[in-house]
């Protein structure tokens, strides 16, 4: 009787350590380590907030992948976006991560949020990210230069909305960690912040629409109006090259008195070194033959297009999405 009790709870013992082992991540190891070499398993696609695009068409992303490739379930989770991304990519958190290409030159270079070269590849160009900055009319700031002194949400920790944000205020010869009280917020709490008055002004990275935006001029309507920063593109380009273009915000996107000249910055899709070429093929088949299907989740997918998809340098392209967009331009 006392050894069968003996082995009952050791046995207990066993489950308990592999339960608490498998709430810990063992289980999630496993997992992605089968989906990268091409065996199935689970995929996760590391975006940006909530309420901005990289989320929306992350999700939209997942469900293509559960749906339609064998033996593969993919899932989006919500991060601080580009450089947050990266990073997980090299430590094996996420699978897939959507990043801005001016983040993505920087993690191949090894410079600003890298300590070092990151070995990640590219399955495909994206949709043009929007700067999106937004003052409240009460701030009296008509440029860059009159967020002197100003309570200002530079975006999350880590994201690609951080980077462009501190390139825009120096460009504009402002010191970010000096010349404005910077707040680090994520789009949700930046749009509440500028609600209740206790920031100025926010920069945000996306494309269009991005629903934290829509909701902020929605409620605000006149109270706040988006900023022209093209005056920095010059000296943009100067110091990072022409990942950095103009462009333009429809009026009616924001609900708007008239367009409104800004900068955008490619989207890339990213995987870490390595990810099987197969399974990288099968994916960017889907993103462009069910583009369609993105467009639903939000209008930004229209903007990804055949044509520019190979375009990711100097980040390299995977050896199973290259040869997929090579086939697919050629039937186009």
């Amino acid at each position: 009787m006392k050894h069968r009790m003996r082995a009952t709870r050791l046995a207990v013992a066993a489950l308990v350590t592999a339960l608490a082992a498998t709430a810990c991540g063992g289980g999630k190891q496993t997992d992605n380590t089968g989906a990268s070499s091409g065996k199935g398993g689970r995929l996760t696609i590391a975006t940006g907030a909530t309420t901005g695009v990289y989320y929306q068409i992350g999700g939209g992303l997942a469900e293509l992948i559960s749906g339609n490739i064998d033996g593969y379930r993919a899932t989006a989770t919500s991060t601080g976006a580009s450089v947050q991304n990266i990073q997980g990519l090299g430590a094996g958190t996420y699978d897939i991560a959507f990043s801005l290409m001016d983040t993505a030159d920087d993690a191949v270079e090894g410079k600003e949020g890298f300590d070092a070269p990151q070995e990640i590849e590219a399955l495909t160009r994206l949709y043009p990210n929007y700067t999106q900055v937004l003052v409240r009319a009460d701030s009296g700031i008509k440029s860059l230069e009159d967020m002197k002194g100003k309570r200002v949400s530079t975006g999350a920790p880590a994201s690609g909305t951080e980077v462009i944000a501190n390139r825009l205020l120096k460009a504009a010869g402002l010191d970010p960690a000096k010349d404005v009280t910077a707040e680090r917020l994520a789009l949700p709490e930046s749009v509440d912040a500028m609600k209740d008055s206790t920031i100025d002004a926010l920069f945000w990275s996306g494309g269009l629409p991005s629903g934290g935006i829509t909701d902020l001029t929605t409620s605000l309507k006149k109270d706040v109006r988006l900023l022209d920063v093209t005056p920095q593109l010059p000296a943009l380009n100067q110091e990072y090259g022409d990942v950095y273009q103009k462009g333009s915000i429809p009026a009616s996107v924001y609900n708007q008195p008239k367009d409104v000249p800004t900068i955008v910055v490619a989207n890339v899709l990213l995987v870490k070194k390595g990810f099987d070429p197969d399974l990288a093929a099968d994916i960017v088949n889907l993103i462009y033959e069910k583009k369609s299907e993105l467009e639903k989740v939000n209008a930004a997918a229209t903007e990804i297009e055949l044509a520019q998809a190979q375009a990711v340098s100097p980040v390299p392209l995977n050896a199973g999405a290259e040869n997929a967009l090579k086939a697919l331009a050629q039937k186009s």
